[in-house]
């Protein structure tokens, strides 16, 4: 298995390049990391945000770690995006993934993605507006294709989420996505999986599979986030912790699918009041239990 880390676990702690990279290379041994824009938001002012972002990617260049791609983090996720109900706030939504590229490429990072919107409540019950809303959304994604070219990126991806008032939810939803920019684009869009979502059984019942979405959009999916989870909520969780993701689970589903290019990204989400030493403690911990697969 190619394992890496969503930043994630690290807000609000380890902050600055060479102190986050002397944790995930020196502490944790792992050299393959998403960057998260809850350490550096897109919205901030252009020259000191840049200042900022490149600062991390030099510390984890000087660490001997790659940085994949940056990735919407909890603050990005509050919003609605592309999928919101009024023209204004979907405007800010293509606004902040364009300022997110240009970080992105301040950091000479290759790829930048974040979920692709919400649905208010009315609109999410109203399939003429869905489709409306929906379809602008996919024209917004195929001019900032064209932006992240110039750019210098090279792939920008979309985290599909388990909630109904979302797109994309179900593997269908995302095989529709991929199959509506595919060719469309400058630069590929493809998907980043998350364990956690598909496996959640109170939206997706029989179809929470990994398997069934690997036969769905087995092709367009380029990384994966893996977590422990119970099914009935998107937990976070740790592999420390009981649940139906196991390190074995992972590692079968793997060699199943005959996996080579993606990466495993834990993404690990820690209550802020939690301790750094049981965050650091608890990370090792899972790390182990992965490598031990």
């Amino acid at each position: 298995m190619k394992l890496g880390l969503n930043l994630s676990f690290g807000i609000k702690r380890w902050l600055g390049g060479d102190a986050m990279a002397e944790i995930v290379a020196g502490e944790l041994g792992i050299d393959k990391v998403q960057f998260t824009w809850d350490l550096v938001d897109p919205w901030w002012p252009e020259a000191q945000r840049d200042a900022i972002a490149r600062d991390y990617a030099e510390g984890f260049r000087k660490a001997g770690v790659a940085v994949e791609g940056s990735f919407g983090g909890l603050a990005s996720y509050t919003y609605s995006h592309f999928l919101a109900p009024m023209p204004e706030l979907r405007a800010l939504g293509k606004e902040h993934l364009r300022r997110a590229i240009d970080m992105t490429a301040a950091m000479e990072v290759p790829c930048a993605g974040m979920p692709f919107g919400s649905y208010s409540a009315a609109d999410a019950k109203d399939p003429a507006r869905r489709e409306t809303i929906y379809n602008e959304a996919v024209e917004a994604w195929i001019d900032l294709s064209r932006h992240a070219k110039r750019q210098g990126l090279t792939s920008l991806v979309v985290e599909p989420v388990p909630l109904a008032t979302e797109f994309p939810s179900s593997a269908q939803d995302a095989l529709r996505l991929m199959k509506d920019l595919d060719g469309a684009t400058d630069v590929p869009v493809r998907l980043m999986v998350d364990w956690g979502h598909v496996l959640f059984t109170p939206l997706f019942g029989k179809d929470a599979d990994m398997d069934l979405w690997m036969e769905t959009v087995g092709d367009y999916i380029a990384a994966f986030h893996i977590q422990q989870t119970d099914g009935l909520l998107d937990r976070h969780w740790n592999f420390t912790r009981e649940g139906i993701v196991t390190p074995q689970r992972l590692k079968d589903f793997w060699n199943r699918h005959k996996l080579t290019d993606q990466t495993y990204f834990l993404e690990i989400i820690y209550p802020f009041e939690e301790t750094d030493e049981h965050v650091l403690s608890d990370m090792k911990a899972a790390l182990a239990l992965l490598r031990a697969a």
